[in-house]
């Protein structure tokens, strides 16, 4: 037990030293100031179901984005994929797949992709504003997770992300890189109480480069010369966020299990968010979970300059888990639902199957 204590306060210290300079640095002065607000996503269903709210309870390839220290909790294969329609309405569409296999007695590896396709894009230029004629083009989002986590001890786990950032139009685009880090610890009499803290999206800055940046202009005027003139792109940092999160579980007989989780978020570039949520689940084959996401001004509007945050708050799905066969240790197949209610559009919907070996 002291040598599990240790570990917490060392991986404690080692997370708000890095963290202290950026994570707490930030204020909702500077919402929009960041770049990649997409790592700030969840293209999982299970997790996304109850809000983020059980970031210290997260297990398998749904770590790699919530708290990586979960990792450690896959047996020994984990396959994940999740199809998400962003904002329904808006043909924006999200894609992700992962895995994670034990690799250790205590260690797990984790690999997992995100895609997201905004769709067709006209094409425009100054002179012709209306693009007529010139076609379309897609954007691309594209991250890569490679995650490594390892078990302490029976209570205590932690383990690191790294991000790959890809954005990119047609003639411009960004590439960078990011760090997550995470512990999760398990006490109690039943293994029922749960904590966790991650520390997401640390990196260097990015920049746009690209044919994009460049134009055509006249040497002077009147003049047939041309010169290529190149314009410089602005660096921008990656939206840095700190996760603290706990859990209880209720076991009810043998067959039953209520969870409560709680999660505070702090981002660097906008307003600090608080998240409640629960899960019942029923022979841990049915689950069904939901959530709320609270932050200073949600209620107000989101024509009303302090409303920051698309989504309502409310976050809800469900989960089936079925073993493919009698055998004790049979593989697992999970369908995921995730609802995520907003102000515009018509919410977004996530869908995800799961292999479980």
């Amino acid at each position: 037990m002291k040598k599990s204590f240790r570990y917490i306060v060392l991986s404690l210290v080692l997370l708000l030293g890095v963290s202290a300079p950026k994570a707490f640095a930030g204020n909702e002065d500077r919402s929009g100031q960041a770049g990649a607000p997409e790592l700030l996503i969840n293209p999982w269903a299970a997790s996304a179901g109850w809000g983020n709210a059980g970031m210290s309870y997260v297990k398998g390839v749904e770590a790699m984005f919530g708290n990586v220290a979960g990792l450690s909790g896959v047996k020994s294969l984990d396959v994940n994929f999740t199809h998400t329609d962003w904002l329904r309405g808006s043909d924006v569409k999200i894609s992700s797949f992962g895995l994670a296999v034990r690799v250790g007695e205590t260690s797990v590896l984790g690999l997992s992709f995100f895609s997201l396709n905004p769709g067709s894009i006209q094409e425009t230029t100054v002179e012709s504003p209306d693009g007529a004629g010139l076609g379309t083009f897609k954007p691309s989002l594209i991250n890569i997770n490679i995650g490594f986590s390892k078990m302490f001890s029976n209570s205590i786990s932690g383990g690191f992300n790294l991000k790959i950032i890809s954005e990119s139009i047609a003639n411009m685009g960004a590439v960078g890189v990011a760090l997550d880090a995470g512990i999760q610890y398990v006490t109690g009499p039943y293994d029922n109480i749960h904590f966790g803290i991650t520390l997401k999206n640390i990196g260097p800055t990015m920049t746009m480069s690209g044919d994009g940046l460049s134009f055509k202009s006249y040497f002077y005027p009147n003049s047939s010369l041309q010169w290529t003139v190149i314009q410089r792109a602005d660096q921008f940092e990656l939206p840095t966020q700190l996760s603290i999160a706990a859990a209880y579980d209720w076991h009810v007989a043998e067959q039953h299990r209520i969870t409560l989780a709680g999660n505070f978020i702090s981002n660097s570039f906008t307003k600090d968010q608080y998240v409640l949520g629960a899960e019942y689940s029923w022979r841990e084959m049915f689950l069904v979970r939901g959530g709320y996401v609270f932050e200073s001004g949600i209620f107000n509007g989101m024509l009303d300059d302090n409303c920051m945050n698309l989504n309502k708050g409310l976050h809800a799905g469900c989960s089936v888990q079925v073993p493919i066969s009698k055998s004790e240790n049979a593989p697992v197949i999970a369908i995921d639902y995730a609802f995520r209610n907003t102000y515009a559009y018509k919410g977004t919907h996530s869908i995800g199957a799961r292999l479980i070996f």
